[in-house]
C-alpha cells in the first residue's frame, strides 16, 4: 500500500514538473503586445519587455531590453525565451534570424490603427498563445467600451508633434497612431498634405494653423513645458499657440491602440473640447 501511494506521489510531481517546463517564457517586444498578454492571463509567464511595456504597472518589474527597434539579440537570448512576440515594423529581419537559430518561436504581427484592427489583433494573439476562451470575455468587453466611436467631427484641427527635446520635433501626417486617435476623437488631424511623421517647420505650422497642438507628456516636459514649446519657431503664431492651448497624454496610452484604446480616445475628446 505504501509502495503505491509513493508511486503515486512521483508520478503526480513529475507531471507537475512537466507541466511547469512546458509553460512557455514570452518576450513581448511591444507595449501593446504586452498589455494584451496580461490581459489574457499570462504576465506570470512574461520573462522580458522592452521599454514602452509599462502597463499594467507591474510589468516595470520586468527585465527591460531597450527600445523595440533597437533590440540586442544577445540580451534576448539570455532570458531564454520559448515566444518572442514583436510588431511587423519593429521587428528587423537580422534579430529574427538571430533569435530564430535558437528554436524559440517568433511570432511577428501587424499592427491596424482602429477600433477593428485593435479586435484583429487580440484575437491574433490569443491564437499565438493558445488563449482563445479568454480572448471571447475581453473582446466583449471592449465592444461595450468602443459603442459611440467615433464621436461627432467638431471641425477642430489638432496637431500632434513628437518631442524629444527641441533637436527631435516630428509632426504627425496621415496614417499614424495620432492621426487616428484624433480622428475617433472627432477633431482633424491639421497635418494632411502627407503620411507619416515629417520634421516640424516654422512654414508649416504656420501654414496649417492649428487648434490645439498634442504631445506626449514625456515630448512636452522634454521642452521644458508650454513656455519652452511656445519658443518653437511657429508655435506662438498659431491659434493653439495664442491661446496656449497645448494637450498632452501619455504616450503608450494615445499612441498604442491596445485595449484600453476606448478610454484613451474618451480623454483625448474631453481634452480637445475642454474649454
Amino acid at each position: 500500500m505504501m509502495k503505491k501511494v509513493i508511486c503515486c506521489i512521483i508520478l503526480l510531481y513529475t507531471g507537475m514538473l512537466v507541466q511547469a517546463q512546458t509553460k512557455p517564457r514570452i518576450v513581448s517586444l511591444n507595449g501593446t503586445l504586452s498589455e494584451i498578454l496580461c490581459a489574457l492571463g499570462l504576465e506570470g509567464q512574461i520573462v522580458g519587455v522592452d521599454i514602452t511595456s509599462n502597463y499594467p504597472a507591474s510589468l516595470k518589474q520586468k527585465p527591460k531590453l531597450g527600445h523595440n527597434r533597437n533590440i540586442a539579440a544577445e540580451n534576448v537570448l539570455a532570458l531564454r525565451p520559448t515566444l518572442v512576440l514583436g510588431m511587423e515594423d519593429q521587428f528587423s529581419s537580422a534579430l529574427k534570424e538571430q533569435l530564430g537559430v535558437t528554436g524559440a518561436r517568433i511570432v511577428v504581427f501587424r499592427q491596424q490603427y482602429s477600433i477593428a484592427g485593435t479586435q484583429k489583433l487580440l484575437q491574433e494573439v490569443a491564437e499565438a498563445t493558445g488563449r482563445r476562451p479568454e480572448a471571447k470575455p475581453l473582446q466583449q468587453q471592449f465592444q461595450r467600451q468602443a459603442a459611440g466611436l467615433p464621436f461627432t467631427p467638431t471641425g477642430k484641427k489638432v496637431l500632434f508633434i513628437y518631442a524629444r527635446g527641441a533637436g527631435t520635433l516630428l509632426a504627425g501626417g496621415r496614417g499614424t497612431s495620432a492621426d487616428e486617435a484624433i480622428r475617433l476623437a472627432g477633431a482633424q488631424n491639421a497635418m494632411q498634405d502627407f503620411s507619416d511623421f515629417k520634421p516640424l517647420s516654422a512654414e508649416s505650422l504656420v501654414a496649417a494653423n492649428p487648434d490645439i497642438i498634442l504631445l506626449f507628456s514625456s515630448g512636452l516636459q522634454s521642452m521644458g513645458g508650454i513656455d519652452g514649446l511656445l519658443k518653437v519657431p511657429g508655435i506662438a503664431q498659431t491659434r493653439a499657440g495664442k491661446n496656449r492651448k497645448i494637450i498632452t497624454m501619455d504616450g503608450e496610452l494615445l499612441s498604442g491602440f491596445g485595449l484600453r484604446l476606448p478610454q484613451a480616445i474618451r480623454e483625448l475628446h474631453d481634452k480637445i473640447n475642454a474649454r
